[in-house]
């Protein structure tokens, strides 16, 4: 119909149109045609479908798992101090000065120490002492791991022969009493020099090593003298950070010479010992093993030691068990015999001898709660070892006539010592800590009757508090030991008076940098003697200030 309506239009004029009525499209109606659909037939037949997968195996890397600590909160570490002074006025007369100072800078550690005491009880003449010490030492730290160290040190401890009081009164014919005190005095002035080489910080190979050397040289009033020098060499290897391997060498040189004696073979006397000491420390969760020897030479004569010990903890930290076998050659010099007994007579016949000794030991130790304690006893054989006896012919001439000074003489002898010991400590509450040692020693000599001067019993309990914000300290302490035993000038067997020694003391923080300190020693005013003749001190008090910075 629109083509129809188009043809139409082709032969209408092209100028006008005239529409004469609107156009009216209709469609004519048609018959509609029913369609239905229909289902095609269903399949009801059931097939199997087959896949096949190939297999393979997949490499998964886990990486172990990292635990991280939790991190907590560091406490702050106390301000550290360079320096350390303390300041004492004691009565009897009795000054007393202490001072050090060391620094860290640079990979240089470095510092000196000064320190003396002195006191004059009057009440027996010449009953004085005077102890001085200056030292300075230092290390020097090398970026390649290793460092260098090294110290030279004085000391001028100077004594009294103050015995002569205990059995004479010295008066002359004038009146004029009194021993002149340049007589009886003697002063041991030593020199020490040090170095060592070691390792600075922890080796690749886990191996710790340090060489070094000592020096000393010791003269008296009396013109006797000695000499030390030792070289030593360790070496630890430690295995799986926890087994320790140890090898050392010491070359121990000692000489003497007697400033008194006439006769030029007896002079000098020398004493070299050679050491060697292998050992290897095992340690497991539960138990340690040590296994070891000491073998030392003097003279061409080789001596070999024991050096095992074994130790099991049967209930963790709380109860350890342990036994062990030690021993060595101990010198006996001029040196450390008068470090023991400052009243010995170092000249005419002093002998420097080595103390051959096997000691063989057990015990428990352990921690349980506050209280920590060990407990030991011990077996010692001894050979050479050193006794002290009196020599009561030792006369002087002085401005009041001959008097013995009653110095002693060292003399060696063997024996058996059987030895029990222990030692507790404990917080009993909050700023209370108490602690206490005994030892008894049963001494079996070969020759000389008793271990002359020699200590048998002796028992220490000291306790401290804090109080007043910890602002002040107080102390006491308590000191036990038997009377010695010692031969009369008529040559019986006694003993001398037992101790029984009361102190106590207090600490007041006055500011961050000083505190004032008071001790008060001796409070019962025991006047045993350590040393036949030789009264200890009795009550003395001593007071002053200490600051560090």
């Amino acid at each position: 119909m629109t083509n129809q309506a188009l043809l139409a239009q082709e032969d209408l004029p092209n100028e006008e149109v005239e529409v004469i009525k609107d156009f009216d499209a209709r469609l004519i109606e048609t018959e509609k045609v029913e369609i239905t659909p229909v289902l095609p037939k269903s399949n009801n037949v059931s097939k199997t479908q087959t896949y096949t997968i190939p297999s393979r195996s997949l490499q998964v890397e886990y990486l172990p798992p990292k635990i991280r600590p939790l991190a907590m909160k560091r406490d702050e570490l106390p301000k550290q101090y360079d320096g350390f002074l303390k300041l004492g006025y004691g009565i009897p007369a009795s000054p007393y000065a202490e001072a050090s100072y060391y620094t860290f800078k640079d990979n240089l550690n470095i510092g000196g120490r000064f320190k003396h005491h002195s006191a004059n009880f009057k009440n027996i003449e010449n009953q004085r002492f005077a102890n001085n010490e200056a030292e300075l030492k230092g290390a020097y730290y090398r970026d390649e791991g290793f460092a260098i160290g090294g110290n030279i040190g004085y000391t001028a401890d100077q004594v009294h022969y103050y015995g002569y009081n205990d059995n004479v009164n010295p008066v002359d014919s004038t009146g004029v009493t009194g021993v002149n005190r340049e007589q009886v005095k003697q002063t041991f002035n030593t020199l020490k020099l040090g170095g060592s080489f070691f390792n600075g910080e922890r080796t690749q190979g886990d191996l710790n090593y340090k060489a070094g050397f000592n020096f000393y040289n010791t003269k008296d009033n009396f013109a006797t003298k000695e000499t030390g020098f030792d070289a030593h060499f360790g070496v630890t290897k430690w295995i799986a950070d926890r087994h320790a391997l140890n090898v050392g060498l010491k070359t121990d040189i000692t000489s003497y010479k007697d400033g008194d004696r006439a006769n030029a073979d007896s002079l000098k006397q020398k004493l070299n010992n050679f050491y060697l000491t292998p050992n290897f420390t095992y340690h497991a969760d539960a138990f340690k093993i040590k296994l070891g020897a000491n073998l030392v030479a003097v003279d061409g004569e080789f001596n070999f030691f024991p050096d095992i010990e074994a130790s099991a903890n049967i209930v963790g930290n709380k109860f350890t068990v342990f036994a062990g076998a030690e021993g060595s050659l101990q010198k006996n010099t001029m040196r450390s015999i008068t470090d023991y007994n400052p009243f010995v007579k170092t000249f005419g016949s002093l002998q420097i001898r080595n103390t051959d000794y096997n000691h063989f030991y057990g015990g428990i130790r352990g921690a349980f709660g506050a209280f920590n304690y060990k407990g030991q006893a011990g077996f010692k054989k001894v050979k050479n070892l050193a006794l002290f006896l009196n020599d009561y012919a030792d006369f002087i001439t002085t401005n009041v006539g001959q008097v013995s000074l009653n110095r002693l003489e060292v003399l060696y002898d063997d024996g058996n010592i059987f030895n029990i010991q222990g030692s507790l400590e404990a917080t009993v509450f909050k700023n209370f800590d108490l602690a206490g040692t005994v030892s008894v020693n049963a001494y079996d000599m070969e020759v000389q009757e008793k271990a002359w001067h020699l200590p048998a019993t002796e028992f220490n309990v000291n306790a401290t508090y804090k109080m007043l914000e910890e602002k002040l300290l107080l102390k006491g302490e308590l000191f036990v030991a038997n009377g010695l035993p010692y031969i009369t000038p008529e040559g019986n067997t006694d003993n001398l008076n037992a101790l029984l020694d009361v102190s106590a003391g207090a600490e007041y923080i006055l500011t961050d940098n000083f505190s004032a300190f008071l001790n008060i020693n001796n409070l019962l005013d025991n006047n045993r003697e350590r040393w036949n003749s030789y009264q200890t001190y009795g009550l003395n008090v001593m007071i002053g200030i200490q600051g560090r910075f």
